[in-house]
């Protein structure tokens, strides 16, 4: 059965959509099968894998309300090993048209449940809001990772997301936990940044990935060529991040030499 794992962070532009992208994009190309889903209604996934939004059959919209099955949306990349359930501006008003449906916080799951042993992994790509989008990620999920700035702000944002685990753990998914937290836009040199990384050890103690996603120009300018940044270009920083963090989801050791430069040029 495929582990399911939301990426989600209720603070905006921390790397979520980057994330599910780069990571999926390696354990695909590692002979994994994988499927994205993208509940984000910006669609930042969906442009991630260069899927355009016009002339979709279904996405995660119609899947949500009901409209089509999952199985219906479901689009396989041009990406090894890579399949993705596609997100559209209508998601923004499924929570509106979903305020008095039938198991309306347990709609990603019951779909999932119907699919999930097709894959190795399925990724989550959630809103950065803690809405009902957000709730049904939370609730069909194993796992969450999320993704941080190493900033003052951030912490605010990963506290709040903590106490939402905690309500979610209660009431719906009782073995819900954190499957990481990963450090992205990631500077070594800064004071700053490694005093929120101490800070954050603290109270996450064995939850933060050794790797740590650097600030990179080739990782910013993949998604307008619709690419997973391996496949835009491998010998970027960016790629060598995502392998690495590859390695450690799949359980492999982290080398020296697959270490990431955490600055410099490219």
């Amino acid at each position: 059965m495929g582990k399911v794992l939301a990426v989600a962070n209720q603070k905006g532009g921390v790397g979520k959509s980057t994330t599910v992208v780069n990571l999926a994009a390696y354990l695909g190309s590692r002979g994994k099968r994988v499927l994205c889903v993208d509940i984000d209604p910006q669609g930042n996934t969906t442009t991630g894998f260069g899927i355009s939004k016009k002339g979709l059959t279904a996405s995660t919209y119609d899947v949500l309300t009901g409209k089509a099955r999952i199985q219906e949306a479901t689009i396989e990349t041009e990406f090894e090993g890579v399949s993705v359930v596609p997100a559209v501006s209508d998601l923004a008003g499924s929570e509106i048209e979903l305020i008095d449906a039938e198991n309306r916080m347990n709609r990603l799951k019951m779909q999932l449940l119907t699919c999930r042993m097709d894959y190795d992994y399925v990724f989550i790509d959630c809103p950065p809001s803690l809405s009902l989008l957000t709730i049904n990620a939370l609730i069909a999920c194993d796992r969450v990772l999320v993704p941080m700035e190493a900033e003052f702000f951030a912490l605010e944002g990963l506290a709040q997301l903590s106490n939402t685990l905690k309500l979610i753990r209660m009431k719906y998914n009782p073995t819900l936990d954190i499957e990481g937290i990963l450090f992205t836009m990631f500077d070594a040199r800064l004071n700053l940044s490694n005093q929120v990384l101490a800070e954050v050890g603290k109270f996450f103690p064995g939850k933060i990935f050794e790797t740590k996603i650097p600030r990179n120009v080739r990782l910013s300018e993949a998604p307008s060529h619709g690419k997973p940044v391996m496949y835009y270009d491998k010998s970027s920083r960016g790629a060598e991040a995502y392998e690495m963090l590859g390695h450690e989801m799949l359980g492999e050791p982290v080398t020296a030499v697959q270490k990431p430069r955490l600055f410099g040029r490219r």
